[in-house]
């Protein structure tokens, strides 16, 4: 570390209560709730619902009702094909004829939407209210604020049909008289139950067990130290999360650069890396390939279908910032600074890793594994309702209590971030219903609307429109609202993906834009806003948002035009 730099500074947010002694006792009230609910076999009787909805379908799909699933195949898919109940059955509750009854709201109905991401993207940017909306209880109150909007409007205003998708598919009808309790639960059970919950817990999982390993010391500050912490954070990233590979390496990469004064471009690349394009090979590694698996993409499928992309693109970042550092950076520290960094070195230290490292791994077994939808490998046993998510949340609470509550203090942890996002997402991901619904009705008519040969969009099309939104808002949704585009769009000839009704091409098309190009701003991911608050904290004067895209469309662009041309032409 330094002698002449205090590397990280405490974060605002951190407190004495960063060991989490309220979030253990939440944890083991959870877990025991839980337990007594397995006592009353209400998630057993959960699964067996969705068991039983999943074989119904499958024989319904015998009798011809949609042949996408099982009979063009991905080639590369690691599973055999399993048949996904939102695009290919019909509920036992329902007859035929009724399972695409439900109509989309009108186009009015994204207004909620459109404002809630408006708001994160300009709220961070107006000096009267910066402050206010760095408080994640206003985050929550507009976010929540602009949900119950939308769920207003399904109570009071729909009258129509709607879909419902937990536990497993159906349509909501709407009341002769009075409000649609129906229609609004569906809304509730697809937006928060199916999606929302399995989303932050995974999010907590990672972000609060890697807190908890700390990576101390101060290595030369040369273009090939610092490479070297992208290149495993890329790699981490898909195995840990971005967040967790984020926040595990931003800290050790600032106090190894704290005696240099040109680093704002390293964290920007960090960022890049880290924080987005190393994502893509695992559910776990990005959130919208998380929400990709909830709607029944293989666990595997991203480590086989993206790999090559994944290399191609960090590899070209990686060399692209040794020689921009080398040739335009590096030589312009001073003598003083570069002395000062060659004579303060000490080598890197971990700590945490024996807990912590088994702990992660715990999470993703219990992500991959504990699927109510799939079997155990193996086995004919379905996994309890909920297990996978009780699972990780037991996982974090015996890492917050066995682990070490001096690493977390040295690491500044605090649960700022990962509030915020679930203050935010929880009004996100009922906003954004009415879009799915509109997009999952009209979304074969999107290639007419810009022109696409035949009216239908190409992968090409739909990497870029994935990914420019992903840029703009935040990745996660966009991604689900595209897939869902993509569901509803006519069949072509190609392979479908195994478990979805989503071409193959298509879907890399789509993973690949939201995940890289979420990279292009400050607030296509939410690991980027904390590496930037870090940076800050650490006296690092990183750009504005303006300042940051200036860095993405001169570095970054580039680099996902040529993966276009190369994976997708």
């Amino acid at each position: 570390m330094s002698a002449t730099a205090s590397p990280v500074a405490p974060m605002s947010h951190a407190s004495s209560n960063s060991s989490g002694g309220g979030v253990v006792a939440a944890i083991a009230a959870t877990v025991l709730a839980y337990v007594v609910s397995l006592s009353l076999g209400l998630p057993q009787y959960g699964t067996q619902l969705i068991v039983d909805h999943l074989h119904h379908g499958e024989a319904h799909g015998a009798e011809g009702a949609d042949g996408h699933a099982t009979e063009s195949v991905d080639p590369h898919a690691s599973e055999s094909p399993e048949v996904h109940e939102h695009a290919t059955e019909t509920p036992a509750a329902e007859a035929p004829g009724e399972a695409h009854a439900a109509t989309a709201p009108p186009f009015w109905t994204v207004l909620p939407f459109i404002m809630i991401l408006a708001a994160i993207a300009v709220f961070p940017l107006i000096p009267a209210i910066e402050h206010w909306w760095e408080e994640n209880i206003n985050r929550f109150k507009v976010a929540a604020s602009l949900g119950v909007v939308t769920l207003l409007y399904y109570l009071f205003m729909h009258a129509h049909p709607v879909d419902g998708h937990w536990p497993y598919h159906y349509v909501a009808q709407p009341n002769a008289v009075g409000a649609n309790w129906s229609m609004a639960g569906a809304i509730i059970g697809n937006a928060l139950i199916s999606e929302f919950i399995p989303f932050i817990v995974l999010l907590f999982s990672l972000y609060t067990i890697s807190g908890g390993i700390r990576i101390g010391g101060d290595l030369r500050a040369n273009p090939m130290t610092n490479a070297s912490f992208m290149a495993a954070g890329g790699l981490l990233a898909s195995f840990i999360g971005t967040t967790g590979a984020a926040m595990l390496l931003i800290r050790p990469l600032l106090e190894t650069n704290a005696e240099r004064k040109h680093v704002v471009h390293t964290v920007v690349f960090f960022i890049f890396i880290v924080c987005n394009c190393g994502g893509c090979l695992l559910p776990i590694g990005d959130p919208p390939l998380f929400l990709g698996y909830l709607e029944g993409v293989s666990f595997t499928w991203t480590l086989f279908a993206l790999w090559k992309p994944w290399l191609i693109t960090n590899g070209i970042l990686i060399g692209m910032y040794l020689l921009l550092d080398e040739f335009a950076y590096y030589r312009r520290e001073t003598v003083a600074d570069i002395y000062r960094d060659i004579t303060h070195t000490t080598k890197l230290r971990f700590e945490g890793l024996a807990l912590n490292l088994p702990l992660l791994f715990g999470v993703v077994l219990a992500v991959a594994l504990l699927d109510p939808t799939k079997t155990l490998p193996g086995t004919n046993i379905h996994p309890w309702m909920f297990s996978r998510e009780v699972a990780q949340l037991a996982l974090v609470g015996l890492a917050l209590w066995l682990g070490s509550t001096d690493i977390r203090r040295r690491n500044s942890f605090n649960y700022h971030a990962i509030v915020e996002v679930a203050a935010l997402f929880c009004g996100i991901f009922i906003c954004m219903q009415p879009a799915l619904q509109i997009l999952g009705q009209y979304g074969g008519e999107l290639g007419t609307l810009i022109g696409a040969a035949d009216g239908q969009l190409t992968p090409l099309h739909y990497y870029f429109i994935t990914g420019g939104l992903s840029s703009v808002l935040d990745n996660a949704p966009t991604y689900l609202v595209f897939f869902k585009t993509a569901e509803a769009a006519p069949g072509g000839h190609g392979h479908f993906v195994a478990g979805t009704n989503v071409e193959y091409q298509t879907l890399v098309a789509i993973s690949l834009g939201a995940v890289f190009m979420g990279a292009m701003t400050y607030i296509g991911n939410g690991p980027n806003f904390m590496v930037r608050a870090i940076a800050e904290k650490a006296g690092v004067r990183m750009p504005s948002f303006f300042g940051y895209v200036g860095y993405s469309v001169v570095f970054l662009l580039p680099v996902l035009v040529f993966i276009a041309w190369f994976e997708l032409m």
